[in-house]
């Protein structure tokens, strides 16, 4: 294969694969937000999970809220217009920050994993992850982190 035929085969595959994302809502990249952080909790507007295209919305099923001031972020799961989650994304095992997967959290370090409300399905993991209240003011979700579930 030459250079020139290598770069348009990439070139292709590229232009494919982002074709063919935006067609699937549920292939969204991951959406973080910084939320804004107060005394007692963080505040996310709910339109984070809003996923607009041609005219049509959608929702993604999950936020990552990063902040300078946390150890570690929140992964929040919209179950729907009244029902969320906030988890601590440490796993209870060693501590290794987790990945967000769909509906699971999972660990990197040895693999435990929990589902969309903190509760473990595999592990090595015995305890399920730290949850926060969610409350759902307007078009707002306040995550009490003085509070644990």
């Amino acid at each position: 294969m030459t250079r020139k035929d290598f770069i348009v085969n990439a070139c292709t595959a590229c232009m494919s694969a982002t074709a063919i994302s935006s067609l699937l809502p549920s292939c969204t990249f991951t959406r973080y937000t910084s939320g804004n952080l107060a005394k007692d909790g963080l505040t996310v507007n709910k339109d984070e999970f809003m996923i607009r295209q041609k005219g049509n919305t959608a929702y993604r099923s999950f936020i990552i809220v990063r902040n300078d001031a946390l150890q570690y972020p929140i992964c929040v799961y919209r179950f729907n217009e009244q029902e969320y989650s906030a988890l601590w994304m440490k796993c209870t095992h060693q501590g290794t920050e987790l990945q967000a997967s769909g509906d699971f959290l999972q660990c990197p370090a040895h693999g435990s994993e929990f589902n969309n409300k903190g509760q473990v399905t595999n592990g090595p993991a015995d305890n399920g992850l730290r949850t926060f209240p969610v409350i759902i003011t307007n078009n707002e979700l306040f995550i009490d982190l003085r509070k644990q579930l």
